[in-house]
């Protein structure tokens, strides 16, 4: 089994020269463990957001090579920063930026996709007992412009460089010590999970879990490569994320809630085969995705066209919809921003009954009304209203007994 570990340390874990002596200790007593160590790390906290407010105080939609160029720069700052921290424990460290390493990616710029790593010169440092420290979230395209990955990039980049090296695990360290069976924001009674299959982490990321970027779980789950989730405040082993199900998981792992999405309705458009594909056509041209639909028929051979999308595209939407109902002569549009996604997850609904009824019972007991339902092998999501959201969110942890 490989020796080398990835860490990741996110933003909060680098907020000030005293957080990254702790990191550098966090390093320093891994190798000490016999762990061949590669950090990857983020921006210093709040670093980004003023660089991207810096950006749009000169221009109003800056320039996306130029942007990512701009935005990515607070990574070069923590990578020399903790490499001299490291010097200064008397660990020999080298850093790299995305361009030194080798990083390359696609074109897209703000949400660029790795296509390749080279690790020649990481392995090089390894063998001789250097640590090298890389910047995350940001990688180069084939003309050697910088992109950046997409906020959360530097999970991502984590996740991508433990699966080039064939580390034993990727840890990313954030502020909180693992995933919590909910937000502990919302409801005191969450609990640490210590472990989740890829299965279940990518449905609490995409559900909003805000922990881990989905499409770093993505990536770890594609190579089977196993993420820990870990404060760099605190000893605990933390949450283990792999591919691994067995006969003692729990029927539910998590309640999440979201308080970013909307939902939209046309109304009487023709009841007729492939309306629903020239209704959602436009809409994912666009680059909007759409999550949970309802499509009610009515006894006039018309139907009512439901869906969600996220609460920053709504406008967008509707414009879209108010184009499309004209081209229909369907009826009018209604736009919901007043909703909130409610989700349970558990790899235990394959082999249990009943847990939507329990759901449905349970919300019914505490008068929230359901306004749409989705389901999945290991996941039901229902839509109530946002003021409700986390009365829901408490009332299904209790009922599922999550807290012990």
């Amino acid at each position: 089994m490989s020796n080398i570990v990835v860490q990741k340390f996110g933003g909060t874990s680098l907020a000030d020269t005293d957080r990254f002596k702790a990191v550098a200790k966090i390093i320093k007593d891994t190798s000490k463990k016999g762990k061949k160590v590669v950090a990857v790390v983020s921006a210093m906290a709040g670093e980004t957001q003023r660089l991207i407010d810096l950006a749009k105080e000169v221009q109003e939609i800056p320039d996306p090579r130029e942007y990512d160029a701009l935005i990515s720069s607070g990574e070069q700052v923590s990578v020399a920063l903790l490499a001299m921290t490291l010097r200064n424990e008397k660990v020999n460290s080298k850093s790299y930026t995305a361009f030194q390493l080798g990083l390359r990616t696609d074109d897209y710029h703000g949400k660029a996709r790795i296509n390749s790593i080279d690790t020649k010169n990481i392995l090089k440092d390894i063998s001789a007992d250097i640590t090298p420290v890389i910047t995350g979230f940001q990688g180069i395209n084939e003309q050697g412009d910088i992109t950046t990955l997409g906020r959360g990039g530097s999970d991502t980049s984590a996740v991508a460089l433990a699966v080039a090296l064939e580390a034993q695990e990727c840890q990313i360290y954030t502020d909180v010590d693992g995933v919590y069976t909910t937000d502990p924001n919302v409801y005191e009674k969450a609990k640490k999970i210590d472990k989740l299959t890829f299965e279940e982490m990518l449905e609490l990321s995409s559900l909003g879990a805000k922990v881990l970027q989905i499409r770093s779980v993505e990536f770890a789950s594609k190579y089977n490569m196993p993420i820990r989730v870990k404060s760099s405040f605190t000893n605990d082993e933390g949450t283990l994320i792999n591919g691994e199900e067995n006969m003692e998981d729990a029927l539910i792992s998590g309640v999440t809630h979201t308080s970013d999405d909307a939902k939209l309705t046309i109304r009487k458009v023709p009841d007729i085969p492939g309306i629903a594909a020239k209704i959602l056509d436009p809409i994912s041209s666009k680059g909007i995705e759409v999550d949970i639909i309802i499509q009610n028929v009515s006894e006039d051979k018309t139907t009512d066209f439901t869906f969600t999308v996220k609460r920053e595209k709504s406008q967008e939407t509707k414009n879209i919809l108010s184009n499309l109902s004209k081209e229909f002569g369907g009826g009018e549009i209604e736009l919901n921003e007043d909703i909130s996604k409610v989700s349970l997850v558990g790899v235990g609904m394959k082999s249990h009954a009943g847990v939507a009824a329990t759901m449905f019972k349970t919300l019914a007991e505490k008068n929230i009304n359901i306004e749409m339902i989705s389901t999945s092998e290991i996941k039901i999501s229902v839509v109530v209203k946002e003021d409700l959201a986390h009365e829901a969110v408490k009332s299904l942890h209790d009922a599922f007994n999550l807290e012990k």
